[in-house]
């Protein structure tokens, strides 16, 4: 699954290549947007369908009362679950991010700069995609495959409407309405520090300060919910 979706990442980027020497000198901009949403698209994709069975098919296998025979904590097991999607998943971004830059080098008929100007928006989409991992894995200790991808995407939804929830809950007349988008606007992450798509196309990179900014922000995030996983999952009773 995951080679498959890298290759369809890589000719939506073939694709926009075909489509930016259609649009008259866009050759470019188009290229790096449809590049890099493909890229975040089917990133999300690999974030869902194989976090949220790290743990479920461990359980339902019952591999997992084998690896808790041996001295390995509930913690640990989770965190080593994590990081080796994180690597996956580091695999493929560097794969579909070399995609885009190969496509930018053919557009512009050489080394273009902005081939190297992508690559700090590839770091962002990295590190959002390492928080959708962290509440895939999260979702995954107590609920099924399908509501834990259909909350994961929840997240990633409202992640990047995380500005509005404070705007809407500023709005609603109901205090139990307010209360809760409010609680929604501070509880889930605000996927909006990452996303550089749009600027990364008119040949705009993030500061060094926002980039720092918004990974010290990942990490946090991340400690916090694979924390609030270890806990559920130590929880469970798997006697």
């Amino acid at each position: 699954m995951l080679y498959n979706l890298v290759l369809f990442v890589l000719l939506l980027t073939a694709c926009a290549i075909f489509i930016g020497e259609l649009s008259g000198g866009e050759e470019r901009r188009i290229t790096i947007n449809l590049g890099l949403s493909a890229m975040l698209l089917f990133g999300v994709f690999i974030s869902i369908f194989v976090g949220v069975g790290l743990v479920y098919k461990e359980i339902e296998r019952r591999t997992v009362y084998a690896i808790f025979a041996k001295p390995v904590g509930r913690g640990e097991f989770l965190l080593g679950k994590y990081l080796g999607l994180c690597l996956t998943l580091l695999v493929n971004v560097v794969v579909m991010g070399a995609g885009v830059s190969l496509a930018l080098i053919y557009v512009g008929h050489g080394l273009d700069p902005l081939v190297l100007r992508i690559w700090p928006t590839v770091l962002l989409i990295y590190f959002e995609l390492l928080i959708l991992t962290s509440f895939a894995l999260l979702f995954s200790t107590f609920s099924s495959p399908a509501l834990s991808a259909l909350l994961t995407f929840f997240v990633f939804v409202i992640g990047h409407f995380s500005a509005d929830l404070k705007s809407l809950a500023n709005s609603m007349g109901s205090r139990g309405a307010r209360v809760f988008f409010t609680a929604l606007y501070y509880l889930l992450p605000n996927l909006a520090n990452f996303s550089f798509i749009t600027p990364a196309a008119h040949g705009q990179t993030p500061s060094p300060s926002e980039i720092g900014t918004a990974i010290l922000y990942a990490v946090v995030y991340i400690s916090i919910i694979l924390a609030a996983a270890t806990l559920i999952f130590r929880g469970r009773n798997f006697k």
